[in-house]
């Protein structure tokens, strides 16, 4: 289906052509802040990988049930646990009652509910306590709509997440390890570990794979596969050469979640919105080492640049 306008309408439909997928699937593209989710309706039971983000929760709620036809969701299934894939998890938990299968290497951090842990209090972003109840990891195999997904690590972009391949159907649930045009924030390199080469080897796992589509966690579903990993494995080359591009990325693109989530912020506070964020505070300390003030304006102009963002007055607007 296309995505969603902020209006919670559908937006007007792409032009790119149309993909085909089993009829047991159905894949929602909700573009940001929520990632896509991917419903499966097999014939004995349904599944939806990931959940959007937490502001979307009600629309996603409202998109499965209608989706479903007055069927219940069975499961819910999480590649990584950042905020804009598992954000839905508690409501279509409360509305569903659904099981819920997350990565292994998050359970004891969900279990605790450690917000540092599960990166949401290091970026800023919300997500409402959630539960699980049972976990999957590299070398599970899933039944989703009446068909075998392998369940393979795709360390990088986040150190414990997966992506799921269905060999039978050449399909590849790529999350944020690989999209049309590149992949997510390479975070763990923020943090002062490796995350370079985790990428470049999980680019490298889904090379070999016989793929005819893959469904990103954002944008629309590819069969370019070889056109993609190109531009991936040269934007890993490039960012590699030097970490601080992947530094300044990530604000870049933090401060941009931000203001899709607010919608506007007003200008004098974004030096201490930045400052007060740890993986900002953190990212500027390692790499950029500019003052409060030089980071805020700097970044407010790289979003400017790209015509993400305006400024009207004393209020930094998001603009789509």
């Amino acid at each position: 289906m296309p995505p969603a306008s902020p209006s919670g309408l559908p937006a007007q439909p792409s032009t790119r052509p149309a993909y085909h997928l089993p009829p047991t699937m159905q894949v929602f593209e909700r573009g940001w802040l929520s990632s896509n989710n991917i419903l499966f309706t097999g014939q004995d039971d349904t599944a939806l990988v990931d959940s959007g983000y937490a502001t979307h929760a009600a629309q996603t709620v409202a998109l499965v049930t209608h989706a479903l036809q007055g069927r219940g969701l069975d499961r819910l299934v999480n590649t990584h646990l950042h905020s804009d894939h598992c954000g839905g998890n508690a409501a279509l938990q409360a509305h569903f009652g659904c099981r819920t299968t997350i990565p292994a290497a998050e359970a004891e951090a969900v279990r605790r509910w450690d917000q540092d842990a599960l990166s949401f209090t290091a970026t800023g972003q919300q997500c409402t306590r959630f539960g699980f109840t049972d976990t999957m990891q590299a070398g599970d195999t899933l039944l989703l709509g009446n068909l075998s997904w392998q369940v393979l690590g795709a360390p990088g972009h986040d150190p414990h997440s997966l992506v799921l391949y269905c060999a039978s159907e050449r399909l590849l649930i790529s999350a944020d390890a690989l999209w049309e045009n590149g992949f997510g924030v390479i975070f763990p390199e923020l943090d002062g570990a490796s995350g370079f080469a985790e990428t470049r080897a999980t680019l490298a796992l889904i090379a070999t794979l016989d793929i005819g589509l893959v469904i990103p966690g954002h944008g629309a579903p590819f069969a370019d596969v070889e056109g993609a990993l190109a531009r991936a494995f040269s934007r890993i080359d490039y960012l590699a050469a030097d970490p601080v591009r992947n530094a300044q990325n990530a604000v870049k693109v933090l401060l941009k979640f931000l203001l899709l989530e607010r919608q506007s912020l007003p200008l004098a506070e974004v030096p201490r919105l930045l400052a007060d964020i740890r993986l900002f505070r953190d990212t500027n300390r390692r790499f950029l080492h500019l003052p409060e003030d030089a980071l805020a304006r700097w970044a407010v102009s790289q979003l400017q640049r790209a015509c993400v963002a305006r400024i009207e007055g004393a209020m930094l607007l998001n603009q789509d």
